[in-house]
């Protein structure tokens, strides 16, 4: 079993930063893929990156492209979002996820490749 600990997000202004922490219990966290998802009110869960086990797969949604990075930290069984040039549209609950049934190589971007995820953590970016 993994379990996925959140950490970060809060309120910033609009073209401020943040960085999420996902940090896992269980050292089979670094061979799975983790992908970050975000929720808003009255929204479907959509995909916002993800990154391979080895680092050898990075994605991300057009939308946060050139303004969010993701790393993983293995000594620490850690993914962080780095996220940069905050716009009010990416207010959100953000979510981490890992996937230990290797799902992520067919469908990287689908929330339901995912089988472990974190508790989510509220994003909230004013204008």
């Amino acid at each position: 079993q993994v379990q996925l600990v959140q950490s970060g997000g809060g309120l910033v202004q609009a073209g401020g930063s943040l960085n999420l922490s996902c940090a896992a219990s269980g050292r089979a966290f670094n061979s799975y893929p983790v992908g970050w998802f975000r929720q808003a009110p009255g929204q479907e869960r959509e995909f916002v990156g993800a990154v391979g086990w080895r680092n050898d797969y990075t994605g991300y949604a057009d939308s946060v492209k050139g303004r969010f990075a993701i790393s993983r930290d293995g000594t620490k069984n850690t993914v962080y979002l780095q996220m940069n040039s905050l716009k009010p549209e990416d207010t959100a609950v953000y979510y981490c996820a890992a996937d230990s049934r290797g799902l992520f190589r067919v469908r990287p971007r689908s929330a339901a490749a995912y089988n472990y995820w974190g508790q989510g953590t509220q994003v909230t970016v004013s204008s």
